[in-house]
């Protein structure tokens, strides 16, 4: 009860400046929204009218064909395909991720060496690099090793981009964290299996989570390095959105497949949130 009056206190102290600029952020993140919202939902929506003259469910009835949620939903548009392969991508490079980094990044985050700094800097390069560059050399590689088309090339290729953020944040984890917890740990007796599950573990969580969110988000919305890798034969959730709107026009079945690609990484943002909130550790 004390915490949820400080809470309050907090809010209603906020003046109309930052309570208008708090209203804009929050307009500037829900804003995108609307119009997909709207066009999945329209089957005739041209300029300057501000809403479709005709709606989706007022055509269906008179079209042949499905439109629109009902395609999205039908077997053809392959999006229950697209999102299974989505999730399953993007779950399995956060946990090669994590134990790829784990490790690594408390040896960067709590150890002083020779090349350091220039290891660091290897490891964020791919963020440097063009996905193009990047895709086209590894293709020619894949081809070779016949990886590509094959859903451990595209995982493969999925560590690039995300082995840096999820490094970067574990990282920085461990920085803020010293060992003298684990060192009284280990004067007591505790093993090292007992030191990392009840002592470093507990205290690392809430960036662990965070950094599994950052890499879960940018597996799931790689379109070029799925596309080049994948061959077509992988289909995600960006590559289908891609096909939908490659003709320059956004329908109501490519806003459809957006809104849907967008799901996940809405929920486990508020997961996140509310879990780093009411973690015991967090503050």
């Amino acid at each position: 009860m004390i915490g949820t009056a400080s809470k309050l206190r907090d809010i209603k102290a906020i003046n109309p400046w930052q309570r208008l600029l708090v209203l804009a952020m929050a307009v500037f993140t829900i804003a995108p929204f609307a119009p997909l919202i709207i066009q999945s939902l329209a089957f005739r929506w041209a300029w300057p009218n501000i809403l479709p003259t005709v709606w989706w469910f007022e055509q269906r009835q008179r079209s042949p064909f499905p439109l629109a949620w009902d395609y999205v939903f039908s077997p053809s548009s392959r999006v229950v395909e697209a999102t299974i392969n989505t999730l399953g991508i993007g779950i399995t490079v956060t946990l090669l991720c994590l134990v790829i980094c784990l490790p690594a990044a408390r040896v960067l985050g709590q150890r002083t060496f020779r090349g350091k700094n220039q290891l660091e800097f290897l490891i964020a390069l791919p963020l440097l690099l063009p996905e193009a560059a990047i895709g086209i050399a590894l293709l020619m590689i894949f081809i070779a090793l016949d990886l590509a088309g094959t859903y451990v090339g595209v995982i493969i290729v999925h560590l690039i981009p995300t082995i840096p953020y999820m490094a970067r944040t574990l990282t920085s984890v461990y920085q803020g964290h010293g060992t003298d917890a684990e060192d009284h740990a280990r004067v007591l007796g505790a093993n090292r299996r007992q030191i990392f599950f009840r002592v470093t573990l507990p205290m690392i969580l809430p960036g662990v989570i965070a950094g599994c969110l950052f890499t879960f988000l940018v597996s799931t919305n790689l379109f070029l390095l799925t596309f080049f890798i994948g061959q077509g034969h992988i289909v995600t959730l960006p590559t289908l959105l891609f096909a939908k709107i490659s003709g320059g026009a956004l329908d109501a079945t490519g806003a459809g497949i957006a809104l849907i690609a967008s799901v996940p990484g809405v929920i486990l943002l508020i997961f996140t949130d509310r879990f780093i909130r009411n973690y015991p550790l967090a503050e």
